[in-house]
């Protein structure tokens, strides 16, 4: 598997503190399956951190992985706040493109209230920038606005869903967000968004199982957005096209309220 979204990179956000720790993440990433990872440290007004050092950090964590001998290839790449985005150059978004394609991950918005992520996604594909949205399914603004999502995904716009979401990590409604953005072909990679071993774990395919029941197929369609589809994107490439999506099985009502 190729994970599209991790905080590996020790000491930078909200992800692992120190190399130790990012050591100890590889090898469960490797365990799991994983043979590369993409490093995408937070860009935001939160952290301290020069995006310029991406591409060194990354450097010095491959290193200490060979040292270690655990077989798993660390790529640069960064996840940008939409707040940051208008003041940031080509120059500056160079520094945290995925695996130095054209491919850029852009943190989904947390507000309800609406922004200017319209003109700011589609300013970045004017500069030659194809914007990846991470965790649609988290943001309450799509979750009030589905067609705003389904207008930008028709525009180009790219959607990495968190494989915890599908397991219901961040609660039963991104769950259900999550499996109808599933079976509307909305989605086009599941990553780990990683930034621990225990509540965050490296494991893109850790969700699947558990949205079987609901989108029956979707289990057998995991190497697509594990494997086939963020290969294309490290690659710089055009993903392939999508396997048809499973169909979004209703919940059953308890038997006392259908008879009522």
């Amino acid at each position: 598997m190729i994970d599209l979204h991790s905080h590996i990179l020790p000491g930078v956000d909200d992800g692992v503190g120190d190399i130790d720790e990012s050591i100890a993440m590889a090898r469960a990433a490797v365990a799991v399956g994983v043979r590369a990872i993409v490093a995408t440290p937070h860009v935001n007004f939160d952290y301290d951190f020069d995006v310029s050092q991406v591409g060194q950090r990354v450097g010095e964590l491959n290193l200490a992985l060979a040292r270690e001998e655990i077989p798993l290839a660390v790529l640069p790449g960064g996840e940008l706040a939409m707040s940051r985005l208008a003041e940031m150059t080509d120059e500056a978004l160079d520094n945290v493109r995925i695996a130095d394609g054209p491919y850029l991950l852009v943190e989904s918005p947390y507000s309800s209230t609406p922004v200017l992520i319209d003109e700011l996604l589609f300013g970045l594909q004017l500069r030659g920038f194809r914007p990846i949205l991470a965790h649609p399914e988290r943001s309450p603004l799509f979750h009030r606005d589905i067609d705003r999502l389904r207008a930008l995904v028709q525009r180009g716009v790219l959607c990495s869903v968190n494989a915890g979401s599908m397991a219901g990590v961040f609660g039963s409604t991104v769950r259900r967000f999550a499996l109808q953005l599933f079976s509307e072909r909305l989605v086009h990679d599941v990553a780990s968004d990683a930034h621990d071993l225990v509540k965050r774990p490296p494991n893109p395919a850790a969700g699947f199982d558990s949205a079987e029941r609901e989108l029956p197929g979707i289990a057998a369609q995991m190497q697509w957005f594990t494997e086939t589809a963020p290969a294309a994107i490290v690659a710089g490439q055009a993903i392939p096209p999508q396997p048809d999506p499973p169909k979004l099985r209703r919940r059953r009502l308890p038997r006392l309220l259908r008879s009522s």
